[in-house]
């Protein structure tokens, strides 16, 4: 019998697909999870920020063909790592899709070494912040859960 146990890598990055399920902003359903040492220090998806109303319950805030009613996915992690006290430093972003260029420039402040996704979204750009930056950054296609 085959071995079909997801390797470390395809395993968050299911588990972020399941997180995005959560987000509740309907123009882009986006997950992510921070590990470290192999186990999640957070979760985070898009959605508006603590205590305020989100964007399926009142509608969307449009700047430039952008919602900025939300908080990204990849910054609520982060968030939720500070928020709960776990470092973030040499942890690996799991991500849905690829970051936005804001999202890049917190990932490298949170000194986060890795973000692996599963597809890139929108600016291809990031990559080569990425790389001034040292930190890996892979695109690992998603198979099916």
């Amino acid at each position: 019998m085959a071995n079909s146990r997801p390797d470390l890598d395809q395993y968050f990055l299911n588990i972020a697909a399941v997180v995005a399920t959560r987000a509740t902003c309907d123009r882009a359903q986006i997950g992510a999870v921070l590990v470290k040492d192999k186990y999640i220090i957070s979760t985070g998806y898009n959605g508006a920020p603590h205590g305020l109303s989100h964007c399926d319950d009142i509608g969307h805030l449009m700047e430039n063909d952008h919602c900025v009613r939300t908080t990204h996915a990849e910054q609520n992690a982060i968030i939720q790592a500070a928020v709960h006290g776990s470092s973030t430093k040499d942890a690996t972003l799991y991500c849905t899709h690829s970051p936005c260029k804001i999202c890049v420039k917190i990932i490298l402040n949170a000194h986060i070494k890795r973000v692996v996704a599963h597809s890139m979204y929108r600016d291809a750009s990031v990559v080569d912040l990425f790389t001034q930056a040292g930190v890996e950054f892979v695109i690992f296609p998603a198979v099916a859960v």
